[in-house]
Protein backbone atom coordinates (compact mmCIF):
# COMPACT_ATOMS: atom_id res chain seq x y z
CA UNK A 1 0.00 0.00 0.00
CA UNK A 2 1.56 3.25 -1.02
CA UNK A 3 2.00 5.90 1.30
CA UNK A 4 1.02 9.65 1.01
CA UNK A 5 3.94 12.63 1.33
CA UNK A 6 3.14 13.41 4.74
CA UNK A 7 3.73 10.50 6.30
CA UNK A 8 7.13 9.68 4.22
CA UNK A 9 8.63 13.09 5.48
CA UNK A 10 7.59 11.92 8.91
CA UNK A 11 9.26 8.80 8.91
CA UNK A 12 12.02 9.66 7.04
CA UNK A 13 13.11 12.47 9.57
CA UNK A 14 12.14 10.09 12.75
CA UNK A 15 14.90 7.06 11.27
CA UNK A 16 17.20 9.82 10.75
CA UNK A 17 16.99 10.70 14.48
CA UNK A 18 14.74 13.46 15.14
CA UNK A 19 13.18 13.55 18.66
CA UNK A 20 10.58 16.32 18.41
CA UNK A 21 8.88 19.12 15.91
CA UNK A 22 7.99 22.48 16.69
CA UNK A 23 5.84 24.96 15.50
CA UNK A 24 1.91 25.94 15.18
CA UNK A 25 -0.73 24.10 13.98
CA UNK A 26 -2.76 25.47 11.08
CA UNK A 27 -4.67 25.08 7.22
CA UNK A 28 -1.45 23.99 5.18
CA UNK A 29 0.55 21.60 7.45
CA UNK A 30 -2.57 19.98 9.21
CA UNK A 31 -2.26 16.92 7.47
CA UNK A 32 1.38 16.51 8.29
CA UNK A 33 0.59 17.33 12.01
CA UNK A 34 -1.70 14.20 11.86
CA UNK A 35 1.00 12.32 10.81
CA UNK A 36 3.23 14.13 13.52
CA UNK A 37 0.56 12.52 16.23
CA UNK A 38 0.79 8.84 15.00
CA UNK A 39 4.77 8.92 15.23
CA UNK A 40 7.56 8.63 17.69
CA UNK A 41 8.09 12.33 17.02
CA UNK A 42 6.54 14.79 19.52
CA UNK A 43 5.00 18.05 18.45
CA UNK A 44 6.04 20.86 20.29
CA UNK A 45 3.19 23.58 20.24
CA UNK A 46 4.66 27.19 20.64
CA UNK A 47 2.76 30.22 20.54
CA UNK A 48 4.89 32.21 18.45
CA UNK A 49 6.81 30.46 15.68
CA UNK A 50 10.24 32.46 16.29
CA UNK A 51 10.18 30.84 19.59
CA UNK A 52 9.82 27.69 17.87
CA UNK A 53 12.68 28.09 15.89
CA UNK A 54 15.22 29.21 18.43
CA UNK A 55 13.98 26.37 20.88
CA UNK A 56 14.39 23.56 17.62
CA UNK A 57 17.71 24.92 16.77
CA UNK A 58 18.88 25.08 20.35
CA UNK A 59 18.44 21.40 20.59
CA UNK A 60 19.83 20.29 17.53
CA UNK A 61 22.97 22.47 18.76
CA UNK A 62 23.48 20.89 22.42
CA UNK A 63 22.94 17.71 20.88
CA UNK A 64 24.17 17.73 17.11
CA UNK A 65 20.79 15.38 16.56
CA UNK A 66 18.24 16.77 13.95
CA UNK A 67 15.61 18.90 15.99
CA UNK A 68 12.58 20.09 13.76
CA UNK A 69 10.31 22.98 12.59
CA UNK A 70 6.85 23.10 10.58
CA UNK A 71 5.29 26.25 9.42
CA UNK A 72 1.88 27.08 8.19
CA UNK A 73 1.79 28.92 4.23
CA UNK A 74 2.66 32.33 4.38
CA UNK A 75 2.88 33.90 7.82
CA UNK A 76 3.44 31.28 9.66
CA UNK A 77 6.21 29.97 7.96
CA UNK A 78 7.57 33.67 8.18
CA UNK A 79 7.37 34.29 11.82
CA UNK A 80 9.85 31.50 12.02
CA UNK A 81 12.76 33.42 9.94
CA UNK A 82 14.96 35.28 13.14
CA UNK A 83 15.05 31.95 15.15
CA UNK A 84 15.89 30.30 11.67
CA UNK A 85 18.63 32.72 10.90
CA UNK A 86 19.84 32.38 14.39
CA UNK A 87 20.14 28.47 14.05
CA UNK A 88 21.94 28.52 10.98
CA UNK A 89 24.43 30.50 11.63
CA UNK A 90 25.43 28.55 15.39
CA UNK A 91 25.93 25.63 13.20
CA UNK A 92 22.43 23.75 14.51
CA UNK A 93 21.51 20.85 12.34
CA UNK A 94 17.74 21.46 12.01
CA UNK A 95 15.03 20.57 8.93
CA UNK A 96 12.64 23.13 8.53
CA UNK A 97 9.25 22.30 6.59
CA UNK A 98 8.30 25.15 5.37
CA UNK A 99 4.74 25.00 3.00
CA UNK A 100 3.20 27.09 1.25
CA UNK A 101 -0.42 27.11 -0.59
CA UNK A 102 -2.43 24.42 -2.60
CA UNK A 103 -0.36 24.27 -6.38
CA UNK A 104 -3.30 25.42 -8.24
CA UNK A 105 -3.05 28.53 -6.37
CA UNK A 106 0.54 28.76 -6.54
CA UNK A 107 1.49 31.94 -9.04
CA UNK A 108 -1.63 33.78 -8.62
CA UNK A 109 -0.84 36.02 -5.56
CA UNK A 110 -3.35 34.13 -3.73
CA UNK A 111 -3.72 34.74 0.26
CA UNK A 112 -0.93 34.12 2.22
CA UNK A 113 1.06 33.30 -0.65
CA UNK A 114 4.73 33.60 -0.21
CA UNK A 115 7.74 32.00 -2.35
CA UNK A 116 9.65 30.32 0.25
CA UNK A 117 12.26 29.27 -1.31
CA UNK A 118 13.75 32.96 -2.33
CA UNK A 119 13.35 33.47 1.75
CA UNK A 120 14.91 31.24 3.21
CA UNK A 121 17.84 29.68 0.27
CA UNK A 122 20.35 32.48 2.19
CA UNK A 123 20.31 30.92 5.27
CA UNK A 124 20.01 27.29 4.89
CA UNK A 125 22.82 24.58 3.89
CA UNK A 126 19.97 23.00 1.56
CA UNK A 127 16.46 24.18 0.19
CA UNK A 128 14.47 22.31 -1.83
CA UNK A 129 10.87 22.38 -2.78
CA UNK A 130 9.06 18.80 -3.61
CA UNK A 131 7.43 19.31 -6.73
CA UNK A 132 6.33 15.17 -7.06
CA UNK A 133 5.44 12.69 -4.88
CA UNK A 134 7.87 10.38 -5.45
CA UNK A 135 10.76 12.72 -4.87
CA UNK A 136 9.74 12.84 -0.72
CA UNK A 137 12.04 10.65 0.75
CA UNK A 138 14.72 11.30 -1.81
CA UNK A 139 14.72 15.07 -0.85
CA UNK A 140 13.77 14.76 2.70
CA UNK A 141 16.65 12.55 3.33
CA UNK A 142 19.07 14.71 1.35
CA UNK A 143 17.97 17.57 3.72
CA UNK A 144 18.62 15.87 6.49
CA UNK A 145 22.00 14.63 5.38
CA UNK A 146 22.98 17.83 4.54
CA UNK A 147 21.63 19.82 7.94
CA UNK A 148 23.85 16.97 9.87
CA UNK A 149 26.90 17.30 7.49
CA UNK A 150 27.10 20.66 7.35
CA UNK A 151 25.73 21.53 10.59
CA UNK A 152 23.19 24.25 9.41
CA UNK A 153 19.44 24.49 8.56
CA UNK A 154 17.82 22.49 5.66
CA UNK A 155 14.56 23.81 4.50
CA UNK A 156 11.67 21.54 2.51
CA UNK A 157 9.48 23.79 0.64
CA UNK A 158 5.91 21.67 0.62
CA UNK A 159 2.69 22.64 -1.07
CA UNK A 160 -0.39 21.78 1.34
CA UNK A 161 -1.84 19.80 -1.11
CA UNK A 162 1.01 17.71 -2.25
CA UNK A 163 1.15 16.55 1.73
CA UNK A 164 -1.95 14.14 0.88
CA UNK A 165 -0.78 12.76 -2.27
CA UNK A 166 0.45 9.47 -2.71
CA UNK A 167 3.97 8.32 -3.27
CA UNK A 168 4.24 4.96 -5.55
CA UNK A 169 8.70 4.76 -5.96
CA UNK A 170 9.53 1.65 -4.25
CA UNK A 171 13.22 3.06 -3.93
CA UNK A 172 14.53 3.75 -0.14
CA UNK A 173 16.98 6.42 0.52
CA UNK A 174 18.34 6.83 4.00
CA UNK A 175 20.30 9.20 5.87
CA UNK A 176 24.74 8.36 5.69
CA UNK A 177 27.11 9.76 8.61
CA UNK A 178 30.69 9.86 8.19
CA UNK A 179 33.38 11.31 10.37
CA UNK A 180 36.31 11.72 7.72
CA UNK A 181 39.77 13.15 9.41
CA UNK A 182 41.53 15.63 7.47
CA UNK A 183 44.67 17.87 8.06
CA UNK A 184 46.95 19.25 6.17
CA UNK A 185 49.61 17.52 3.78
CA UNK A 186 53.43 17.19 5.16
CA UNK A 187 54.80 19.78 3.37
CA UNK A 188 52.02 22.49 4.59
CA UNK A 189 52.64 21.33 7.71
CA UNK A 190 56.82 21.53 7.66
CA UNK A 191 55.85 25.42 6.59
CA UNK A 192 53.67 25.30 9.98
CA UNK A 193 56.83 24.23 11.86
CA UNK A 194 59.25 26.87 10.14
CA UNK A 195 56.22 30.06 11.27
CA UNK A 196 56.62 28.40 14.75
CA UNK A 197 60.65 27.73 14.95
CA UNK A 198 61.09 31.39 14.01
CA UNK A 199 58.61 33.16 16.70
CA UNK A 200 59.96 33.93 20.02
CA UNK A 201 56.03 35.06 21.63
CA UNK A 202 53.52 32.66 20.53
CA UNK A 203 49.48 32.77 21.20
CA UNK A 204 46.99 30.08 20.04
CA UNK A 205 43.54 31.49 19.75
CA UNK A 206 40.63 28.70 19.95
CA UNK A 207 37.57 28.47 18.19
CA UNK A 208 34.53 26.49 18.16
CA UNK A 209 36.26 24.31 15.82
CA UNK A 210 38.33 23.61 18.16
CA UNK A 211 35.60 21.23 20.09
CA UNK A 212 36.99 17.86 20.96
CA UNK A 213 40.68 19.04 20.69
CA UNK A 214 41.16 20.15 24.48
CA UNK A 215 43.28 17.77 25.14
CA UNK A 216 45.92 18.40 21.81
CA UNK A 217 45.68 22.28 22.64
CA UNK A 218 47.05 21.77 26.26
CA UNK A 219 50.12 19.61 25.33
CA UNK A 220 50.92 22.42 22.35
CA UNK A 221 50.31 25.20 24.64
CA UNK A 222 52.77 23.28 27.08
CA UNK A 223 55.46 22.31 24.35
CA UNK A 224 55.15 25.77 22.96
CA UNK A 225 55.02 27.68 26.38
CA UNK A 226 51.87 29.68 24.87
CA UNK A 227 48.71 31.31 26.49
CA UNK A 228 45.61 29.72 25.00
CA UNK A 229 43.06 32.56 24.40
CA UNK A 230 39.54 32.10 23.37
CA UNK A 231 36.49 33.08 21.38
CA UNK A 232 33.36 33.70 23.53
CA UNK A 233 31.62 30.39 22.05
CA UNK A 234 34.75 27.95 22.96
CA UNK A 235 34.21 29.25 26.39
CA UNK A 236 32.31 26.25 27.64
CA UNK A 237 35.53 23.58 26.34
CA UNK A 238 38.34 26.01 26.50
CA UNK A 239 38.32 27.29 29.78
CA UNK A 240 38.17 23.99 32.59
CA UNK A 241 41.07 22.92 33.66
CA UNK A 242 43.73 24.71 31.21
CA UNK A 243 46.64 26.00 33.37
CA UNK A 244 47.22 27.35 29.95
CA UNK A 245 44.06 29.99 29.91
CA UNK A 246 44.26 33.78 29.44
CA UNK A 247 40.81 34.36 28.56
CA UNK A 248 39.21 35.87 25.73
CA UNK A 249 39.79 38.63 23.00
CA UNK A 250 37.21 41.52 22.13
CA UNK A 251 34.99 43.77 23.44
CA UNK A 252 33.48 41.16 25.66
CA UNK A 253 36.86 39.92 26.54
CA UNK A 254 39.70 40.74 29.15
CA UNK A 255 43.04 42.54 29.03
CA UNK A 256 45.08 39.35 29.07
CA UNK A 257 43.28 37.42 26.47
CA UNK A 258 43.78 40.91 24.28
CA UNK A 259 47.26 41.97 25.14
CA UNK A 260 48.25 38.06 24.56
CA UNK A 261 46.75 37.91 20.67
CA UNK A 262 47.82 41.64 20.32
CA UNK A 263 51.34 41.52 21.30
CA UNK A 264 52.49 38.04 20.33
CA UNK A 265 54.44 37.72 16.88
CA UNK A 266 52.74 34.82 15.95
CA UNK A 267 49.37 34.01 16.77
CA UNK A 268 47.66 30.47 15.60
CA UNK A 269 44.16 30.47 15.06
CA UNK A 270 42.58 27.13 14.96
CA UNK A 271 39.07 27.09 14.08
CA UNK A 272 38.31 30.13 14.61
CA UNK A 273 36.44 33.05 12.70
CA UNK A 274 35.98 35.49 15.23
CA UNK A 275 34.84 38.44 13.32
CA UNK A 276 36.07 41.42 14.16
CA UNK A 277 39.33 42.56 12.42
CA UNK A 278 40.73 45.38 15.06
CA UNK A 279 41.25 42.35 17.29
CA UNK A 280 43.91 40.90 15.41
CA UNK A 281 47.82 41.64 15.72
CA UNK A 282 48.84 43.91 13.13
CA UNK A 283 52.60 43.50 12.96
CA UNK A 284 52.44 39.31 13.90
CA UNK A 285 52.31 36.65 11.73
CA UNK A 286 48.90 34.86 11.38
CA UNK A 287 48.51 31.05 10.78
CA UNK A 288 45.10 29.52 10.60
CA UNK A 289 43.72 26.31 10.61
CA UNK A 290 40.28 25.72 9.26
CA UNK A 291 37.99 22.40 8.63
CA UNK A 292 36.25 25.28 6.18
CA UNK A 293 38.47 26.08 3.71
CA UNK A 294 36.63 28.99 2.64
CA UNK A 295 37.06 31.10 6.26
CA UNK A 296 41.30 30.83 5.63
CA UNK A 297 41.96 34.90 5.87
CA UNK A 298 38.22 35.43 5.46
CA UNK A 299 38.53 38.14 8.46
CA UNK A 300 42.51 39.51 8.61
CA UNK A 301 45.10 38.86 6.33
CA UNK A 302 46.92 35.82 6.96
CA UNK A 303 50.46 34.60 6.62
CA UNK A 304 49.51 30.45 6.29
CA UNK A 305 46.28 28.81 5.98
CA UNK A 306 45.29 25.30 6.43
CA UNK A 307 42.37 23.62 5.98
CA UNK A 308 42.05 20.65 8.71
CA UNK A 309 40.65 19.44 11.79
CA UNK A 310 42.06 20.95 14.39
CA UNK A 311 42.42 17.86 16.59
CA UNK A 312 44.09 15.84 13.55
CA UNK A 313 46.09 18.85 12.96
CA UNK A 314 47.54 19.28 16.09
CA UNK A 315 48.43 15.76 16.54
CA UNK A 316 50.17 15.86 13.45
CA UNK A 317 51.90 19.09 14.51
CA UNK A 318 52.81 17.74 17.90
CA UNK A 319 56.02 15.24 17.03
CA UNK A 320 58.01 17.58 14.70
CA UNK A 321 57.64 20.35 17.77
CA UNK A 322 60.52 20.46 20.25
CA UNK A 323 59.91 22.05 24.05
CA UNK A 324 60.52 25.74 24.07
CA UNK A 325 62.44 27.49 27.74
CA UNK A 326 61.35 30.56 27.10
CA UNK A 327 57.91 31.38 29.47
CA UNK A 328 58.18 35.07 29.35
CA UNK A 329 54.91 35.68 27.46
CA UNK A 330 53.16 33.09 28.95
CA UNK A 331 53.85 34.28 32.35
CA UNK A 332 52.83 37.27 31.30
CA UNK A 333 49.81 36.69 29.73
CA UNK A 334 48.99 34.21 32.84
CA UNK A 335 49.44 37.14 35.14
CA UNK A 336 47.21 39.05 33.86
CA UNK A 337 44.24 36.92 33.86
CA UNK A 338 44.75 36.64 37.29
CA UNK A 339 44.44 40.32 37.43
CA UNK A 340 41.49 40.08 35.35
CA UNK A 341 39.75 37.52 37.30
CA UNK A 342 40.22 39.64 40.67
CA UNK A 343 38.82 42.55 38.62
CA UNK A 344 35.80 40.31 38.06
CA UNK A 345 35.44 39.84 41.10
CA UNK A 346 35.43 43.00 42.55
CA UNK A 347 32.76 44.04 40.04
CA UNK A 348 30.43 41.37 41.76
CA UNK A 349 30.01 43.40 45.12
CA UNK A 350 26.96 45.36 45.65
CA UNK A 351 27.74 47.84 48.40
CA UNK A 352 24.65 49.60 48.28
CA UNK A 353 20.95 49.78 47.65
CA UNK A 354 21.43 48.86 43.45
CA UNK A 355 22.12 45.53 42.98
CA UNK A 356 25.09 44.81 39.64
CA UNK A 357 23.78 42.06 37.44
CA UNK A 358 27.53 41.07 38.19
CA UNK A 359 26.43 40.32 41.83
CA UNK A 360 23.61 38.52 40.80
CA UNK A 361 25.45 36.49 38.28
CA UNK A 362 27.97 35.35 40.75
CA UNK A 363 25.57 33.96 43.41
CA UNK A 364 24.16 32.23 40.39
CA UNK A 365 27.23 30.53 39.63
CA UNK A 366 27.85 29.82 43.27
CA UNK A 367 24.03 27.92 43.83
CA UNK A 368 23.66 25.80 40.71
CA UNK A 369 25.24 22.71 39.95
CA UNK A 370 28.26 22.01 37.75
CA UNK A 371 26.04 20.34 34.75
CA UNK A 372 23.55 23.00 34.14
CA UNK A 373 23.25 24.84 31.28
CA UNK A 374 22.88 28.54 30.57
CA UNK A 375 21.61 30.52 27.85
CA UNK A 376 21.95 34.51 27.77
CA UNK A 377 19.79 36.47 25.81
CA UNK A 378 22.10 38.88 22.92
CA UNK A 379 23.24 42.05 25.00
CA UNK A 380 24.21 42.97 28.59
CA UNK A 381 22.95 38.99 29.83
CA UNK A 382 25.50 37.89 27.16
CA UNK A 383 28.19 39.41 28.88
CA UNK A 384 27.48 38.39 32.52
CA UNK A 385 27.44 34.94 31.39
CA UNK A 386 30.94 34.99 29.65
CA UNK A 387 32.83 36.99 32.58
CA UNK A 388 30.51 35.24 35.30
CA UNK A 389 29.59 32.15 35.08
CA UNK A 390 32.56 29.87 35.32
CA UNK A 391 32.60 26.68 32.79
CA UNK A 392 33.14 23.47 34.74
CA UNK A 393 33.70 20.81 31.99
CA UNK A 394 30.05 19.49 32.02
CA UNK A 395 28.22 23.13 31.91
CA UNK A 396 27.28 23.80 28.63
CA UNK A 397 26.09 27.71 26.98
CA UNK A 398 24.47 28.89 24.23
CA UNK A 399 24.45 32.94 23.67
CA UNK A 400 23.58 34.96 20.25
CA UNK A 401 26.81 35.38 19.34
CA UNK A 402 26.91 35.04 15.51
CA UNK A 403 23.65 36.21 14.58
CA UNK A 404 23.59 38.95 17.91
CA UNK A 405 19.52 38.74 18.15
CA UNK A 406 17.67 39.70 21.14
CA UNK A 407 14.74 37.54 22.80
CA UNK A 408 16.91 34.36 22.46
CA UNK A 409 17.42 32.79 25.99
CA UNK A 410 14.56 31.28 27.20
CA UNK A 411 13.29 29.92 24.07
CA UNK A 412 16.24 28.65 23.56
CA UNK A 413 16.46 26.99 27.08
CA UNK A 414 13.02 25.47 26.32
CA UNK A 415 14.36 23.46 23.13
CA UNK A 416 17.51 22.38 25.48
CA UNK A 417 15.16 21.39 28.65
CA UNK A 418 13.54 18.97 26.15
CA UNK A 419 16.51 17.37 25.11
CA UNK A 420 17.67 17.30 28.94
CA UNK A 421 15.00 17.01 31.38
CA UNK A 422 17.27 15.43 34.12
CA UNK A 423 19.41 18.71 33.94
CA UNK A 424 19.29 22.54 35.33
CA UNK A 425 18.47 24.80 32.20
CA UNK A 426 18.55 28.26 33.15
CA UNK A 427 18.15 31.39 30.45
CA UNK A 428 19.45 35.11 31.86
CA UNK A 429 17.35 36.87 30.67
CA UNK A 430 17.16 40.90 29.54
CA UNK A 431 13.73 42.88 29.90
CA UNK A 432 13.71 43.69 26.70
CA UNK A 433 14.22 40.34 25.03
CA UNK A 434 11.71 38.91 27.53
CA UNK A 435 9.03 41.59 26.56
CA UNK A 436 9.29 40.83 23.22
CA UNK A 437 8.27 37.04 23.22
CA UNK A 438 6.65 36.63 26.71
CA UNK A 439 3.71 34.80 25.33
CA UNK A 440 5.48 31.67 25.15
CA UNK A 441 5.97 31.74 29.06
CA UNK A 442 2.74 29.87 28.42
CA UNK A 443 4.62 27.08 26.36
CA UNK A 444 6.56 26.68 29.22
CA UNK A 445 3.66 26.25 31.50
CA UNK A 446 1.35 23.53 29.08
CA UNK A 447 4.72 21.81 28.23
CA UNK A 448 5.37 21.43 32.03
CA UNK A 449 9.19 22.57 30.81
CA UNK A 450 10.83 23.45 34.20
CA UNK A 451 13.67 26.07 33.16
CA UNK A 452 14.40 28.89 35.53
CA UNK A 453 14.21 32.34 33.58
CA UNK A 454 16.68 35.15 35.25
CA UNK A 455 15.43 38.21 34.41
CA UNK A 456 18.25 41.87 35.00
CA UNK A 457 15.52 43.99 35.23
CA UNK A 458 17.01 47.41 34.44
CA UNK A 459 13.87 49.28 33.07
CA UNK A 460 15.87 49.75 29.64
CA UNK A 461 17.52 48.19 26.73
CA UNK A 462 20.84 48.37 28.50
CA UNK A 463 23.42 47.54 25.97
CA UNK A 464 22.09 50.03 23.59
CA UNK A 465 22.02 52.40 26.29
CA UNK A 466 25.92 52.04 26.94
CA UNK A 467 26.57 52.16 23.35
CA UNK A 468 25.21 55.52 23.17
CA UNK A 469 26.97 56.92 25.93
CA UNK A 470 30.15 55.59 25.35
CA UNK A 471 29.59 57.54 21.69
CA UNK A 472 28.92 60.13 23.73
CA UNK A 473 25.00 60.69 23.18
CA UNK A 474 22.41 61.53 25.19
CA UNK A 475 20.61 57.68 25.40
CA UNK A 476 16.98 57.69 23.55
CA UNK A 477 14.56 55.63 22.95
CA UNK A 478 15.61 52.77 25.67
CA UNK A 479 13.86 53.34 28.23
CA UNK A 480 11.31 50.47 29.02
CA UNK A 481 8.08 50.69 30.86
CA UNK A 482 7.84 46.92 32.45
CA UNK A 483 5.60 45.29 34.54
CA UNK A 484 6.33 43.45 37.38
CA UNK A 485 7.31 40.98 35.65
CA UNK A 486 7.28 38.23 38.94
CA UNK A 487 2.91 38.62 38.97
CA UNK A 488 2.63 38.32 35.23
CA UNK A 489 4.91 35.13 35.36
CA UNK A 490 2.63 34.06 38.46
CA UNK A 491 -0.97 34.77 36.36
CA UNK A 492 0.45 32.15 33.22
CA UNK A 493 0.70 29.49 35.76
CA UNK A 494 4.98 29.77 37.03
CA UNK A 495 6.57 29.99 39.97
CA UNK A 496 8.26 33.58 40.43
CA UNK A 497 9.86 35.91 42.80
CA UNK A 498 10.82 39.82 42.75
CA UNK A 499 14.38 40.63 44.25
CA UNK A 500 14.75 44.43 44.87
CA UNK A 501 17.40 44.16 47.69
CA UNK A 502 20.86 43.18 47.50
CA UNK A 503 20.33 41.16 50.84
CA UNK A 504 17.28 39.09 49.29
CA UNK A 505 18.96 37.64 46.67
CA UNK A 506 19.84 34.70 48.23
CA UNK A 507 16.88 33.49 49.43
CA UNK A 508 15.01 34.14 46.46
CA UNK A 509 17.07 32.36 44.36
CA UNK A 510 17.75 29.22 45.90
CA UNK A 511 13.76 28.79 46.03
CA UNK A 512 13.78 30.04 42.10
CA UNK A 513 16.11 27.15 41.44
CA UNK A 514 14.56 24.32 43.88
CA UNK A 515 11.18 24.45 42.33
CA UNK A 516 10.17 21.81 40.08
CA UNK A 517 7.94 23.56 37.76
CA UNK A 518 9.01 26.52 34.96
CA UNK A 519 9.89 29.38 37.43
CA UNK A 520 11.29 33.06 36.82
CA UNK A 521 13.41 35.64 38.92
CA UNK A 522 12.78 39.12 38.35
CA UNK A 523 15.73 40.91 39.75
CA UNK A 524 16.06 44.97 39.57
CA UNK A 525 19.28 45.68 38.61
CA UNK A 526 21.02 49.23 38.10
CA UNK A 527 20.29 50.87 35.11
CA UNK A 528 23.32 52.01 34.90
CA UNK A 529 25.93 49.71 34.60
CA UNK A 530 28.32 50.14 31.73
CA UNK A 531 30.08 46.82 29.64
CA UNK A 532 33.63 47.84 30.69
CA UNK A 533 36.10 46.73 27.55
CA UNK A 534 39.25 45.20 28.46
CA UNK A 535 41.32 48.31 27.87
CA UNK A 536 39.82 51.55 28.14
CA UNK A 537 41.10 54.02 25.31
CA UNK A 538 41.32 57.77 25.75
CA UNK A 539 38.29 58.66 23.14
CA UNK A 540 35.81 55.84 25.01
CA UNK A 541 36.44 58.14 28.32
CA UNK A 542 36.33 61.19 26.09
CA UNK A 543 33.13 59.77 24.86
CA UNK A 544 31.59 58.88 27.99
CA UNK A 545 32.48 62.24 29.48
CA UNK A 546 30.81 64.36 26.64
CA UNK A 547 27.56 62.20 27.80
CA UNK A 548 28.09 63.67 31.42
CA UNK A 549 28.35 67.31 29.80
CA UNK A 550 25.23 67.09 27.84
CA UNK A 551 23.55 65.02 30.63
CA UNK A 552 24.09 67.95 33.20
CA UNK A 553 23.06 70.23 30.81
CA UNK A 554 19.67 68.40 30.02
CA UNK A 555 18.95 68.50 33.97
CA UNK A 556 20.04 64.93 34.38
CA UNK A 557 22.74 65.44 36.98
CA UNK A 558 21.77 62.51 39.11
CA UNK A 559 22.13 59.81 36.19
CA UNK A 560 26.77 61.24 36.13
CA UNK A 561 26.67 60.78 39.38
CA UNK A 562 24.95 57.23 39.27
CA UNK A 563 27.27 56.44 36.08
CA UNK A 564 30.31 57.17 38.26
CA UNK A 565 29.02 55.61 40.90
CA UNK A 566 28.57 52.31 39.82
CA UNK A 567 31.18 52.05 37.52
CA UNK A 568 34.48 54.21 38.11
CA UNK A 569 34.28 54.83 42.06
CA UNK A 570 33.77 51.22 43.34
Amino acid sequence: MSKDVAEVIVETLANAGAKRCYGVVGDTINHFTDKIRTSEIDWVHVRHEEVGAFAAGAEAYMTQELALCAGTCGPGSLHFINGIFESHRNGSPLVFIASNVDRQEEGLNFPQEVDQTKLYEQCSVFCERISHPDQAQRIVTQAAQAALAHQGVAVVVVNGDMFKEKMHSDMHWSVHRTQPVTHPNPEEMDKLVGLIDEAEKITLYAGIGAKGANEELIRLAKCLNAPIVHSTRSKEFIEPNNPYNAGMTGILGNKAGMEAVLDCDLLICLGTDFAYTQFYPTNAKIAQVNLDTTHLGKRCPIDLGLTGDVKATVQQLLPKLSQRSDEAHLDKALKQWQKDLEGYRKEEVSDHSLIHPQTVTRRLNELVGDNAIFTADGGSPMVWLLRHLEAKGSRRFLTSLSHGTMANAYPQAMGIAKAYPDRPVIALCGDGGMTMLMGDLLTLVQENIPVKLLIYNNESLGFVEMEQRVEGQLDSFTKLQNPDFAEVAKAMGLDAWRVEQPEDIDNAMKQWLASDKPALLDVKVSPMELVMPPKIEAGQVASTALFGIKAVLNGRMSEVTDLLKDNFLR
